[in-house]
């Protein structure tokens, strides 16, 4: 090889060690973007300093979750159904909601104590032409589980869908810092709570029903600031799995979404106000999901149309984990 031909390669060789430079900054500008995949734009980190006491209220979260779907066109999935969804006044449980009016159910949203929060889901799903009621109280209470599962077929005529979505997280860093009573509450609602909607719907439900579950991705990762939190999102899971199993001869499918992190009063109201700010920030997609963006995993679950042949199955929207 002449000095002439080496100067040449040598200079290539410049070349093309620039362009991959040029390229791997172009990559490193677009990993740091949040994906945007959807019909619309989702906001995205850093948000705005906040906490909130528990439970939560939506109406205070800034921004504010993008629920309403406006994207979504309904084509009769439910037509007919009636949907019983726990922590329904909010968060995934209100875009659940929303959608399942627009897809033909009349909706029974229990909640808590965000009164609020509640009604404006009712107004939403009135405004897509179905009936609505809420029910405050405790789902720990078995009492109040059979009380709302009867509610719902007295003044529904019917019960077709349960969407156990009610949940209780605090964070504890340390477990010498999480308290019996802590323990005690999160398990209490997050499995105490799914059994006794169940336990309390079965009866009512006939063939080609069907039970949803909220699990979570700390259920099938763990997380090491939600220790009792992440236990149960994982009890979740097998039961959700164990359930099905048992529940194959009445015809009733059950099944589970797990979510990544979700712009809902949940996490507001667990983490600290600079943990807020960031919240999602981790996910490979740059960003938490709005609770649309989760409703119509549950629409799929829900309609005989669409899933007849699953069940259970946990299904993770987790933004690319």
């Amino acid at each position: 090889m002449t000095r002439s031909q080496s100067a040449r390669t040598a200079a290539k060789q410049r070349d093309i060690q620039d362009e991959v430079a040029a390229a791997d900054r172009k990559a490193g500008e677009d990993k740091a973007k949040a994906m945007q995949a959807g019909a619309r734009l989702y906001p995205v980190p850093p948000f705005p300093e906040q906490h909130q006491p528990k439970p939560g209220n939506e109406a205070k979260l800034d921004p504010a979750p993008m629920y309403d779907a406006p994207f979504y066109k309904g084509s009769e999935k439910l037509k007919g159904k009636v949907a019983l969804i726990t922590g329904g006044d909010s968060g995934i449980g209100r875009a659940v909601a929303v959608l399942f009016a627009r897809e033909g159910a009349d909706v029974a949203i229990a909640h808590l104590a965000e009164g609020g929060d509640a009604k404006d889901t009712i107004a939403a799903v009135e405004a897509e032409g179905r009936r609505c009621i809420a029910l405050s109280g405790d789902v720990k209470d078995k009492v109040f589980c059979r009380i709302a599962v009867k509610r719902t077929v007295k003044e529904l005529g019917r019960l077709d869908v349960l969407v156990n979505n009610a949940a209780f997280q605090v964070h504890a860093k340390d477990i010498l810092d999480l308290s019996e009573e802590h323990f005690d509450e999160t398990l209490k609602t997050n499995l105490y709570g799914y059994f006794f909607m169940a336990q309390a719907a079965v009866p009512h439900m006939e063939a080609g029903s069907a039970i949803i579950n909220t699990g979570s991705v700390t259920g099938l990762e763990g997380s090491k600031a939600l220790l009792d939190y992440s236990m149960t999102k994982g009890g979740i899971h097998a039961f959700t799995r164990s359930l099905a199993s048992q529940l194959v001869p009445r015809g009733i499918r059950v099944n589970a979404v797990a979510p990544g992190p979700v712009w809902t009063p949940l996490n507001p109201s667990d983490k600290e106000a600079e943990d807020v700010a960031k919240f999602g920030a981790d996910t490979p997609m740059k960003r938490p999901a709005q609770p649309e963006e989760l409703a119509p995993a549950y629409v799929f679950l829900a309609s005989p149309q669409c899933s007849s042949y699953i069940t259970g199955e946990v299904l993770p929207i987790i933004g690319g984990y």
